[in-house]
């Protein structure tokens, strides 16, 4: 019975300078829009709000939105109240309407019944045509802005994944995709999405890790790092490609310490097929190939500092 979460409905946090969340996310390719106190962020042709950021003392993470069906709302809080979950009010004015719940480590949920809005099948993959007796690559003349299609995941900062693993699945119906021990976990609905739909990483406090969007093709990863480095955003990781789910990626450090990543090709797990969930040793749990890690790639800047 898929009685779960089914999308990452949407995920806030706030920044110092919401000019600055402005420059960075319409650089990368969002549809940034000034709304409800603070910024809305969209993808080109959908309507949906994957996002919100509003102005705070300093960056963090302030609440996920998990969209759920109307008819698994009331299974899925007895699920809750059966494990002690947590019931909380909303922590902000500026909030969606849903059942506030928290998190082993603090973060509050909003569940909220609403339409799915992960994908529901893989993304479209764009490939250069073979053949012929032109040249396949883009010409450099024709170069347009890289606009990602939607939210893919986002990776969350957790003092216990073990902890994070055992909430989501056991009281949210979410699955384990893959997992390396207790330093990352990764999670999918059964309703269907992407390899992970919510991923975990060990750290002393929660906070946001990065968000992930979909392009297209391998050359929109490419150009969406070389554009964020016009814009003055040069330092990130990859282009590279990983082990768990997947995609290839680039990750683009923001104002703030944490990432957005052009993701491409992902693993997709459609509704009612069983993922073959394994740990996987550390080195297999950030890459295949790519640059070397930055050295503070893992660091939560959301840990307050004495």
């Amino acid at each position: 019975m898929n009685t779960a979460v089914h999308s990452v409905h949407e995920f806030a946090f706030c920044v110092p300078d919401l000019e600055a969340a402005v420059h960075f996310y319409s650089s990368f390719g969002l549809d940034v829009r000034r709304e409800a106190g603070g910024l809305g962020l969209y993808t080109d042709g959908h309507a949906q709000r994957w996002g919100r950021v509003l102005e705070g003392g300093r960056k963090q993470l302030l609440w996920l939105a998990l969209g759920v069906y109307q008819q698994d709302l009331a299974a899925l809080l007895a699920r809750c109240d059966a494990q002690q979950v947590r019931r909380i009010a909303p922590p902000h004015a500026e909030v969606p309407d849903g059942v506030w719940i928290a998190a082993p480590d603090g973060v509050a949920i909003c569940l909220q019944v609403a339409a799915k809005c992960s994908p529901s099948e893989k993304a479209p993959r764009e490939f250069a045509p073979e053949g012929g007796h032109a040249g396949r690559a883009p010409c450099r003349s024709a170069i347009r802005q890289v606009r990602p299609t939607h939210l893919s995941h986002i990776l969350l900062f957790t003092p216990d994944v073990n902890a994070a693993v055992e909430f989501y699945c056991a009281a949210l119906g979410l699955r384990l995709s893959d997992r390396s021990g207790d330093i990352i976990a990764f999670v999918h609905s059964p309703h269907g999405s992407d390899h992970h739909l919510l991923a975990f990483a060990r750290s002393a406090a929660p906070g946001l890790h990065h968000s992930s969007w979909n392009v297209n093709s391998f050359d929109a990863v490419g150009l969406g790092a070389q554009q964020m480095a016009q814009a003055g955003y040069p330092d990130g990781w990859g282009v590279g490609r990983h082990v768990l789910g997947s995609n290839y990626f680039r990750y683009v450090r923001d104002p703030w310490g944490s990432y957005a990543e052009y993701s491409f090709d992902i693993d997709f797990i459609a509704a009612g097929v069983q993922w073959p969930a394994a740990d996987y040793p550390p080195e297999d749990s950030l890459y295949v190939w790519g640059p070397a890690l930055p050295a503070d790639f893992v660091t939560n800047h959301e840990v307050p500092t004495m």
